[in-house]
């Protein structure tokens, strides 16, 4: 009888203790805008440059909320896979119900493995990235160093016929989760999650519009504020080709 109160007292406990964290929990809603370029440029069969930029709103258009230029090699181990290293630096204003203090920087580096696959109509997209982070906190004096893990699934759906063609719309649908680890992590070992849907359009085989809303929940680094931003995503990528051309002698 005492080990079953003993144990009744300890769900108890523990349950009590979930509902305070909870409760202690505040949430913000925000409503941004995201604006984007792509481009991975060929430099030979193998090997390619990516280059990257992404302005992001707070309010939509009204207020900055973060910059970001990312660069990368990638090497292409076949028509399906590749592996890419790079460089991203990344500038975040204060914005949102909890905001930081002051504007801070991050400077960052990644290693990345991205598999493609057809099934039917939907073409397919695994991205695995592994980021390691220095992050100047508003009102610190150092960096704080960070690591983090990304997946995201993605998929593609022609709307005009069995296959994307030039001059068609397309549907695409991802959903990538972070996940922080390492020696710095405070209060969440999740960081966050997107969940995105978009109509694009393809231009050719190297040039794509896509218009869509991203969901993006944050776990800030307090435990307590929690994000829910809605996000209108504008991505454009456009691809060049630097290899040089062969021709047949006439």
């Amino acid at each position: 009888m005492k080990k079953l109160l003993l144990v009744s007292f300890l769900l108890l406990t523990l349950s009590l203790s979930d509902v305070i964290a909870q409760n202690n929990r505040r949430h913000d809603t925000n409503y941004n805008g995201w604006f984007m370029y792509y481009g991975t440029h060929h430099l030979s069969h193998k090997w390619g440059l990516h280059t990257e930029f992404q302005l992001r709103r707070y309010k939509v258009i009204t207020e900055p909320q973060q910059f970001m230029p990312r660069v990368a090699l990638v090497y292409n181990l076949s028509e399906r896979a590749s592996i890419a290293g790079g460089y991203a630096y990344v500038h975040t204003y204060p914005y949102g119900d909890n905001p930081a203090s002051d504007d801070f920087p991050e400077q960052r580096t990644y290693q990345q493995l991205q598999l493609k696959d057809q099934q039917g109509i939907f073409g397919l997209q695994h991205r695995f990235r592994l980021e390691q982070r220095w992050i100047k906190f508003a009102g610190a004096e150092d960096y704080t160093y960070m690591n983090r893990v990304r997946y995201q699934f993605r998929t593609t759906i022609p709307l005009a016929g069995p296959t994307l063609e030039d001059k068609e719309f397309y549907l695409g649908l991802y959903d990538e989760v972070f996940v922080n680890f390492g020696p710095n992590v405070t209060n969440n070992i999740f960081d966050q999650n997107r969940a995105y849907a978009a109509v694009g359009y393809r231009f050719h085989k190297d040039a794509t519009l896509e218009v869509g809303y991203l969901h993006q929940h944050v776990a800030q680094r307090n435990g307590v504020w929690f994000e829910n931003n809605h996000t209108l995503q504008v991505g454009l990528t456009y691809n060049l080709d630097f290899r040089k051309k062969t021709t047949t002698a006439q």
